[in-house]
């Protein structure tokens, strides 16, 4: 993952401040030095290199234009962390279906509508497939229904503190070429001011629900290439605004989202400006990333005998949902937990002083709760 930094920062941004404080929290993670480079190793496209680790700092401005041509001629830092990079969701939860399968689970398209519970534990679940109900005597329950964790909870007596937040991405042709397909995932770190014709800006300006679009956005837009041989698929995602709403299928996103995370993309590859407003409307999809005040996961019992939950992963569900599922496999089995096994239980916002904690905490993770007003 590279992630790029411009000088044109406004006077109230000092980039370089930025670039310490990045790199600081970075080394908080990876306890290894970050040089400054003058020669820099490109990662493979596909695979796995062992011998590039940690972060490789760069600040020669011809470098980063000789290995990156398409980013912004503006940029005067590059920050690559490696280790980082992407999977196929599907395919690893089509691996993990069949696994499943093979270890002998049994699976049952349906929809849960009613538990049942008796002196403090679970006892039935009753749950509807296809029109037909059907009745599963259990002792053991595990709530792990991603954005709708709450409902499911308020079904044994829980009331679970989660909310859920709609994030989208686009997904449009690069048939120019534009973005070599080798290319790694790149974050734009600097705030950002969409680029407006002079007319464009004057119908923003003259509607005030659209005057936020006229000001400065916080940084953070990113994008990668998505398919194999042949595709010419680009990934886009921008957390401009991110909103909490109840879950809602299909999901609804602001209809001007794929016209926002263009023009950002534009500023941080120029070359891109080509395809605003000229390829047609991108694809737009996404989902809800379900999370606690401080974004920290709920795994583990609850205070109903035989109720699990394993939810609230945020937008780290591919990187955590395996360990996640281990951990509360060796609850309901009573097995031996890890010592750090009591930091996800709900029971943990029952602490006065993890109540202390969470006041001073700032969970926000850099993303704004709505539009610039």
């Amino acid at each position: 993952m590279c992630q790029p930094w411009s000088g044109q920062q406004s006077k109230s941004h000092n980039w370089e401040q930025a670039l310490c404080d990045t790199t600081a929290a970075l080394q908080m993670i990876l306890p290894i030095p970050f040089p400054r480079l003058k020669s820099y190793t490109l990662s493979a496209p596909q695979g796995f290199d062992p011998q590039l680790t940690g972060a490789d700092l760069i600040l020669d401005q011809a470098l980063i234009r000789q290995r990156y041509p398409f980013i912004s001629q503006q940029t005067v830092a590059m920050l690559h962390t490696r280790r980082c990079g992407w999977m196929s969701a599907q395919q690893l939860g089509m691996y993990l279906l069949e696994q499943a399968k093979e270890h002998g689970v049994k699976f049952l398209k349906g929809r849960v509508t009613n538990v049942t519970v008796k002196a403090g534990q679970i006892e039935t679940v009753d749950v509807n497939l296809d029109k037909k109900p059907i009745r599963i005597s259990t002792r053991n329950f595990v709530i792990a229904a991603g954005p709708l964790v709450k409902q499911v909870g308020a079904m044994v007596g829980v009331d679970l503190p989660v909310f859920n937040e709609i994030h989208a991405k686009i997904a449009f042709a690069d048939s120019l070429g534009v973005v070599p397909r080798d290319a790694p995932l790149m974050v734009w770190n600097d705030p950002i001011s969409l680029p407006w014709t002079a007319e464009d800006r004057e119908l923003l300006a003259a509607a005030k629900e659209t005057q936020w679009l006229l000001k400065t956005l916080p940084g953070g837009v990113h994008f990668r290439p998505e398919g194999g041989a042949g595709s010419q698929t680009l990934l886009a995602i921008w957390a401009y605004a991110v909103k909490t709403q109840e879950p809602v299928w299909p999901p609804v996103f602001p209809p001007e989202y794929a016209e926002v995370v263009m023009r950002g993309l534009a500023v941080m590859v120029p070359a891109l400006s080509v395809y605003i407003g000229k390829t047609g409307r991108p694809v737009v999809d996404g989902g809800y990333y379900c999370r606690t005040q401080e974004n920290r996961p709920l795994i583990g019992p609850l205070s109903v005998k035989g109720a699990y939950i394993a939810g609230a992963l945020s937008g780290f569900g591919i990187m955590a949902g395996m360990a996640a599922g281990d951990l509360v496999a060796l609850h309901v089995m009573g097995k031996q937990l890890p010592g750090y096994a009591s930091a996800f239980h709900l029971s943990r916002y029952e602490d006065p002083d993890y109540q202390n904690l969470l006041a001073s905490w700032d969970a926000a993770s850099g993303q704004c709760d709505e539009p610039p007003t």
